[in-house]
């Protein structure tokens, strides 16, 4: 089949078109390169760099390449920056992204796998968090997100369109022979941060609040493997085709982990003191969110084939061993 992913330079969505490839697919990577690279994508692909929002482009790739579905990745995504600029993060995510769906609406593409987030859900009030839980963002990014799920829903009702929209957990790993992995300019996610470290590129690791409600203070976040959440972007996708109902699907492992216990691991994987310094919080960050997968499990027969922290971590490091300056 062949598959459009955009945002598949990006760190989610370039794993996610090697599986494609792996399992036979054809994907076709339609990116800005605003925030991915272009060296993440296999030669063979067919790529093009543009905007969701141009819907000639998006119309002309879907006539060439008899598109079938869609993986949607394409989105600014860091919560800090949301905070500080939510302009940006409204006219990147929602905007474009209505516009998007409306291409996809005339050129008759009926199905969608979307990028969602569990920051939809804001501060849970019980744990683990189940996709019928409140959704309360407590930060711009989880806005954008849940408005996009509001828009696909009322889409699914009036139109011929069929979504899933999965609320991942904490992604972090990489490809088991270190080729592709996570590469963000600024990086805010804890793993890469923590092995910058390990690889000499920080002199410490900065946690962000130690007065959480949580065991040690720090916060506590429910880690899964990119590759588990590459697969279940295809079985998604292979759901909606057999006509599976639209709607949200969590993806975690079900275990939380503070800051302090992955950093600790961390120190085990790489051999590295990993010195710490203690900051203030960051606006908007949940203290707990951990990931009842219940759903995805049952009626997308997703199994999460790597749910090790520890072996996730390696995975990462073997990367940022090999690439230290990331991409560049």
């Amino acid at each position: 089949m062949n598959i459009l992913v955009t945002g598949g330079a990006g760190y989610i969505g370039s794993h996610t078109v090697h599986y494609l490839l792996q399992q036979g697919h054809q994907p076709i990577v339609l990116d800005n390169l605003s925030t991915g690279h272009r060296q993440a994508v296999p030669s063979t692909v067919p790529f093009y760099h543009g905007d969701i929002a141009d819907s000639a482009l998006v119309t002309s790739i879907i006539d060439r390449h008899q598109i079938c579905g869609v993986i949607h990745f394409a989105a600014s995504s860091l919560v800090g920056e949301s905070m500080i600029d939510p302009a940006k993060y409204f006219e990147n995510n929602v905007v474009k992204t209505i516009l998007f769906l409306n291409t996809l609406l005339k050129t008759g593409v009926k199905h969608l796998v979307f990028s969602s987030t569990a920051a939809v859900y804001g501060e849970p009030r019980q744990l683990p968090i189940r996709e019928e839980d409140l959704t309360e963002p407590t930060n711009v990014y989880g806005q954008t997100k849940l408005m996009l799920e509001q828009v696909m829903a009322q889409y699914a009702r009036t139109y011929d369109f069929h979504y899933a929209a999965l609320r991942y957990f904490n992604a972090c790993g990489a490809l088991p022979d270190g080729s592709i992995g996570e590469d963000h300019q600024p990086e805010t996610h804890l793993i890469p941060l923590i092995l910058q470290v390990a690889n000499g590129r920080r002199d410490h690791i900065t946690i962000y609040g130690q007065d959480y409600p949580t065991p040690d203070g720090t916060c506590i976040r429910d880690y899964i493997h990119v590759l588990d959440l590459a697969e279940a972007h295809l079985l998604a996708l292979q759901y909606l085709w057999n006509g599976g109902e639209s709607g949200p699907f969590n993806l975690g492992n079900g275990q939380g982990f503070s800051v302090q216990e992955v950093i600790s691991l961390a120190r085990q994987v790489t051999g590295h003191p990993l010195p710490v310094q203690i900051g203030p919080r960051r606006p908007g960050d949940p203290a707990r969110l951990v990931a009842a997968a219940e759903k995805a499990r049952q009626v997308l027969s997703w199994q999460p084939r790597y749910p090790d922290l520890a072996a996730m971590v390696a995975s990462a490091w073997a990367w940022h061993r090999q690439h230290p300056d990331g991409f560049k």
